[in-house]
């Protein structure tokens, strides 16, 4: 990349599982990490959000980890950027924040380096990073995406033009994912594991299909995670049955949590998310829509509206 060239690259915020579709169901959504990017004599993170000015700066930052981790994987040396960082996407609330910067290091790197990495390849790298696809691939595909993951390889499916809305309920809480992780069962007997899976095939093919009211019933028969997850978070049933009263046809934890997110069809996202936010005035409800883009780098100075590089 010329000295004096800047670039964008911007990666929405993504949600997974959706309830039974644990570490392989993966959903985007148009909340966004946005990084304004130059050449630099050394790395430098700055951002007008306070949530972001907290974190590592320099090469600990994370998404400069993310960057050179992967230009020494493919034997090379990255030179620095400055990064102007802005997020849309809150922190450790379980919508994607981890695995959209491993994505915008990706990004990074490959417009560093001129790798000319294809979005499989950019999938698996995150995965390997990451640890499952769901996250990672929403956040680079866009759309709804449903993967697998296994012998170090990624198989993904990416659907699009689903009417659908979401609506979700941020606490100001924050939960790990890791915290959130050891209140999970090691293993699953085969009678539970038939169960968990056959209930998310069925919501897969409920979501394709556009039969929304198979698809919620599916939500609330996960069997992966969230029972064991849901002490962790309170006010999960009261969200949910306000949401089921007032239109939405599906409600879930949004990753680990602890944000519930609750699906509608096209038209009734904006009451759904008026009663909520009326209703848990201490959280902060959003209105949100699917991305079908998913990420992509564009010279800032090109006339062409979300231009992609790649």
């Amino acid at each position: 990349m010329p000295q004096n060239k800047r670039w964008m690259i911007k990666v929405p915020a993504s949600t997974a599982n959706l309830g039974p579709g644990f570490d392989s169901i993966g959903l985007a959504l148009n909340l966004y990490l946005t990084l304004d990017v130059e050449k630099s004599d050394q790395w430098e993170f700055v951002s007008s959000n306070q949530e972001l000015t907290d974190l590592p700066n320099g090469e600990q930052h994370f998404i400069a980890k993310t960057a050179l981790g992967v230009a020494e994987k493919y034997g090379k040396v990255l030179s620095p950027f400055k990064v102007k960082l802005e997020s849309e996407i809150p922190l450790a609330r379980g919508l994607g924040s981890s695995a959209s910067a491993i994505v915008a290091g990706i990004e990074l790197v490959d417009l560093g380096l001129g790798l000319g990495l294809s979005k499989e390849d950019k999938l698996l790298l995150a995965t390997e990073l990451e640890g499952h696809p769901d996250n990672v691939g929403a956040s680079i595909y866009g759309g709804l995406v449903v993967g697998c993951y296994q012998n170090q390889e990624v198989d993904m499916l990416s659907f699009a033009n689903l009417p659908f809305e979401a609506v979700v309920a941020i606490p100001q809480e924050i939960l790990l994912t890791k915290d959130s992780r050891g209140v999970l069962p090691k293993d699953f007997s085969r009678a539970e594991a038939i169960a968990a899976s056959s209930t998310a095939n069925l919501l897969v093919a409920a979501l394709v299909s556009k039969n929304w009211e198979l698809a919620g019933k599916m939500m609330e028969r996960d069997r992966f995670h969230q029972p064991y997850r849901r002490p962790l978070i309170p006010f999960y049933e009261d969200v949910e049955q306000e949401a089921k009263k007032n239109g939405a046809f599906g409600t879930a934890l949004s990753g680990a949590g602890p944000s519930v997110i609750c699906f509608a069809e096209k038209g009734k996202g904006e009451k759904l998310a008026q009663v909520l936010q009326q209703s848990f005035s201490n959280m902060t409800v959003k209105l949100l829509q699917v991305d079908y883009q998913g990420s992509f780098a564009a010279e800032e100075s090109s006339q062409i509206e979300g231009a992609c590089m790649k």
